[in-house]
């Protein structure tokens, strides 16, 4: 049994790995894929912070900024604890070899994102997550952190209201296996891949830790509130970064035409292209006149991604573009500790629910998130587990979660209903909403539940069994969509992230959180100042 079990080594488990190890305790990592293939190396525009290195700034305006864009839902205190400590966290970023691009004083490099009042995002090209993300695998391997790859979650182990472990599948081996651990961090990710192709995230972003956590008795938040990125390839769904509009570029819309402020907040960006694409069909992003020195050296990636994906040159041809599922706001309830509402259990990143985005996340936010509550998640895991009762009961035949997988293969295609469910839900449950498109949702969500005895795996051989991890994948997305489409019927109103066309306005009402929770099969939902 070691002291900390890390679910999840993206960089929000790679930080809280170190955290904990720092603090003495052992520490273990399971990964789903391998830890430089998580979602962090998504946000390619920059990690946030006050350092005044591109003009006036301050930790006060980066708050204000942010509450701003999280519409009077987000916890004041934790949004201040999030700004005040964004300095350090990006100095330590520093200390640890992060390649930030750097100004000709040499300085960190800052742009200005969405929503910012200032040049406030501190990158590294437009490669930001994925160099903190190699960055911090680096010094986990130098700090001799245990990483397991290429587990599946499938249940934590919970007794008496207190984690002592998780039970996995080890996808080479087909075999299930048993981790204790004196307190669990769970790192999972998001859950945007309820929207299938549209959307910008890996196809593991399904939302399995969050799903995982609600069974074993976890809340969960305001899983209405996912946010939609304004420039995702039209074909691909391929995010082309924030930072592409930070540097200066232009949307446009069928006639050449610029329709918006490009650096207004996400939500608002993304339904002026949304609204635009409804009425001419086109809409791109136009970085030409920048020029062909500046985009290769501070918009390389953007550059391969758009010939790669779309087969244009935005040295010189405009970028064809959609809004896409991107970052999902609502996640697993967690306190000041990081603690969720089970004892010892800890979660933190995308599937936790810090309250620091509220309605709408500030872009430039989400890394410096996972480094501020990262930190504090490891050091309270590791505080915790010296303090645990758990005590491992015989073991026990696991075997039975997988029991009904493999019947009615013959039955209902799960790949068909997996796709029927994420188009229906960006159509009905996306960027624009409304109480009669919910239902239908919701109408349709019920029919693929009942019909899941039906459907199964035709592949029995244990070993690399893409289509059992799919379906099991598929058991975590119905459910995660049904707490979706539940809270946006619930919240009847419009905020930030979440705008219902027949309710346009916010309502002081609403002006809460939402909480998930099971009793026996059903899921429950209240709002909570």
């Amino acid at each position: 049994m070691v002291d900390v079990l890390v679910i999840g080594a993206g960089g929000a488990g790679l930080v809280a790995a170190l955290s904990a190890k720092e603090a003495g305790a052992s520490v273990k990592v399971l990964t789903k894929t391998y830890p430089t293939r998580s979602q962090t190396c998504m946000a390619q525009g920059g990690i946030n912070a006050a350092l005044s290195n591109a003009g006036e700034d301050s930790i006060e305006s980066h708050y204000e900024n942010t509450l701003k864009s999280a519409h009077g839902i987000a916890d004041e205190k934790m949004v201040k604890k999030l700004c005040d400590e964004g300095v350090d966290a990006v100095l330590w970023l520093d200390r640890i070899g992060v390649p930030f691009s750097r100004d000709e004083n040499g300085n960190i490099a800052q742009r200005r994102l969405g929503g910012a009042s200032a040049p406030r995002a501190c990158y590294a090209q437009d490669y930001t997550g994925l160099k903190i993300l190699h960055t911090l695998y680096d010094q986990c391997n130098a700090n001799e952190i245990e990483m397991l790859s290429e587990r599946f979650l499938l249940e934590l182990i919970v007794a008496d209201g207190e984690v002592g472990g998780a039970v996995v599948l080890n996808l080479k081996t087909g075999a299930i296996e048993t981790h204790y651990a004196k307190s669990v961090i769970l790192a999972t990710g998001g859950y945007s891949r309820i929207y299938g192709k549209n959307s910008t995230n890996a196809v593991g972003s399904t939302g399995d830790g969050i799903a995982a956590a609600l069974r074993a008795g976890a809340k969960l938040s305001d899983m209405e509130f996912v946010q939609f990125h304004p420039t995702g390839l039209k074909n691909s769904s391929i995010l082309i970064s924030e930072s592409a509009r930070g540097e200066g570029g232009y949307l446009l819309n069928k006639e050449g035409e610029r329709f918006t402020d490009e650096l207004a907040p996400r939500d608002m960006v993304s339904r002026a292209i949304y609204e635009e694409i409804q009425k001419s069909g086109e809409v791109y992003i136009d970085i030409r006149h920048l020029g062909e020195e500046f985009i290769d050296h501070q918009l390389p990636q953007e550059r391969k991604l758009a010939r790669l994906y779309e087969n244009v040159d935005p040295v010189h041809d405009i970028i064809p573009i959609k809004p896409v599922a991107h970052y999902t706001m609502g996640g697993i309830a967690v306190d000041a500790s990081s603690q969720t509402s089970i004892k010892a259990l800890f979660a933190v990143g995308e599937c936790a629910n810090h309250k620091v985005h509220g309605a709408n996340r500030l872009g430039g936010n989400s890394l410096l998130e996972l480094i501020v509550f990262g930190r504090e998640a490891g050091k309270n895991a590791s505080s915790s587990a010296k303090q645990s009762t758990f005590v491992p009961e015989e073991p026990q035949n696991y075997d039975a979660l997988l029991k009904d997988v493999n019947n009615s293969a013959d039955g209902v295609d799960f790949y068909k209903k997996r796709d029927e469910l994420a188009d229906c839900f960006y159509e009905k449950v996306g960027i624009k909403r409304n109480d009669a498109e919910l239902q239908q949702a919701a109408k349709f969500l019920k029919s693929v539940k009942e019909q899941l005895p039906f459907m199964g795996v035709r592949d029995t051989n244990p070993i690399y069994n893409t289509e059992l991890v799919e379906f099991l994948e598929f058991h975590n997305l119905l459910q995660i969509s049904e707490a979706v489409v539940l809270g946006a019927m619930k919240r009847k109103e419009s905020r930030g992230a979440h705008f219902r066309d027949d309710m346009p306005s916010e309502s002081d009402e609403f002006q809460t959180n939402t909480i998930y929770y099971k009793n026996g099969d059903e899921l429950c939902i209240d709002l909570t100042r």
